[in-house]
């Protein structure tokens, strides 16, 4: 057995804990467990519970819970823009499954996520790029992130001020905004919707591909107080333009634990389908103490909701059917080995090898959709106007310490 991966009996040493609560550590997603090497009893890896065993060591009562908030604990500020429940993520109290399944569209999720009210932001066209970012905005050649990360910060001088403009004005901008990402995202002339701009730069004409492409936005608009949103907050409660938000939400979403994980999930399809046996594949990947990206989610123990909607939306569609076997092999071996199911990074990458297209539209679905919670967020934390500034606690050398350093 791999010598990170340590018994039950191990683990419960570690923690101070018993058997059952043990299990109740996995149900809640504090822990992983994975198969033995007779495949009746779990393992788990030493350094998660080493890690876990440190969290339990900071004590009870506020600097623990402070410690805790950052990794899907404690709620550390207000929200009206977002619930997450077990059935999926709801907007202003509207169910996201739900709307992905009745056919809204990533303009009529940003109208509620904005609280629009009468107003619609989407009256006026995006119009054209300005001329000195022409070049740039459609330069196929750079990777859809690094080309949106670019000439974001340069459109924000063509248009006013977002922090001393009125909530109108500023949904306004954040409109635009959101056509010129998307735009930016397949190198082509911002126009809408979004989700017909996306899908007739990848497969034009195809319908169903379209409401696929559609629904994935609809459900990736927003997630709570996710890295990349809150990454975008905090940026927005300085007072900055909306246009820095959103490059800020843009490289948190770049990571590879985060929106990256989309390309990481595809890779694994792609080797997974290289194999000669699927189901051994996998199971000795996780086996192995490998991740599976793609599968399984925190906040969604029963599985991601959001990707279950879009699997049996992709199901339902006219797609290559070896793609499509390859794709069901790996969700059947993946959680026979994990018992983790698809997440949404999964089902956008699926939805990309089911229509033979590469990893990056996957990412590209993601950052589209995302900007309209990023800028959600941005709006609400501005209309409060207070400064997100978190403590740190300091665990390294005490300055007597340093002094007594100095005078060996």
């Amino acid at each position: 057995m791999d010598r990170d991966l340590i018994p039950a009996a191990e683990a419960c040493r570690i923690l101070g804990i018993s058997a059952a609560t043990l299990y109740a550590y996995v149900s809640r997603g504090l822990l992983e467990s994975r198969p033995g090497a007779d495949h009746r009893s779990r393992v788990y890896r030493r350094q998660d519970v080493e890690r876990l065993a440190q969290r339990k060591r900071l004590g009870r009562g506020p600097a623990r819970g402070a410690a805790q908030s950052l990794d899907r604990g404690l709620p550390v500020l207000e929200t009206r823009i977002s619930l997450i429940r077990p059935d999926g993520p709801y907007y202003r109290g509207r169910s996201a499954v739900a709307a992905a399944e009745a056919g809204a569209t990533l303009e009529d999720i940003a109208r509620l996520l904005w609280d629009c009210g009468s107003q619609d932001p989407f009256a006026d066209p995006p119009g054209d790029w300005p001329a000195r970012i022409a070049p740039l905005a459609t330069d196929a050649a750079l990777p859809p992130l690094s080309r949106a990360m670019a000439a974001i910060p340069l459109l924000a001088l063509h248009v006013p001020h977002s922090f001393q403009a009125d909530q109108p004005t500023r949904r306004a901008v954040a409109a635009t905004l959101l056509r010129q990402n998307a735009a930016l995202l397949v190198a082509r002339r911002p126009a809408g919707p979004v989700h017909r701009l996306l899908a007739d730069a990848w497969r034009p004409g195809d319908a169903d591909f379209a409401g696929l492409v559609r629904a994935a936005l609809v459900l990736c608009a927003d997630h709570e107080l996710n890295v990349s949103a809150f990454a975008a907050r905090v940026v927005a409660s300085t007072g900055a333009h909306l246009h820095a938000t959103v490059c800020a939400g843009l490289a948190a979403l770049s990571g590879p634990r985060h929106g990256g994980a989309t390309a990481r999930a595809y890779a694994l399809v792609e080797s997974a389908r290289d194999s000669t046996d699927i189901a051994r594949f996998i199971a000795k990947r996780w086996q192995r103490g490998e991740d599976l990206p793609g599968f399984g989610h925190a906040l969604y123990p029963d599985g991601d909701p959001r990707a279950a909607t879009l699997l049996a939306m992709l199901r339902a569609t006219p797609v290559d059917a070896d793609a499509m076997r390859t794709l069901e092999a790996v969700i059947t071996a993946a959680e026979a080995a994990s018992g983790r199911r698809p997440n949404v990074d999964f089902t956008l990458a699926a939805i990309c090898l089911a229509h033979d297209l590469p990893a990056a539209p996957a990412l590209s679905m993601f950052a589209a959709g995302r900007l309209a919670g990023w800028l959600a967020h941005a709006l609400e934390q501005q209309a409060q106007g207070q400064l997100i500034r978190p403590r740190a606690s300091y665990t390294g050398l005490q300055p007597e310490a340093d002094a007594d350093v100095a005078h060996d």
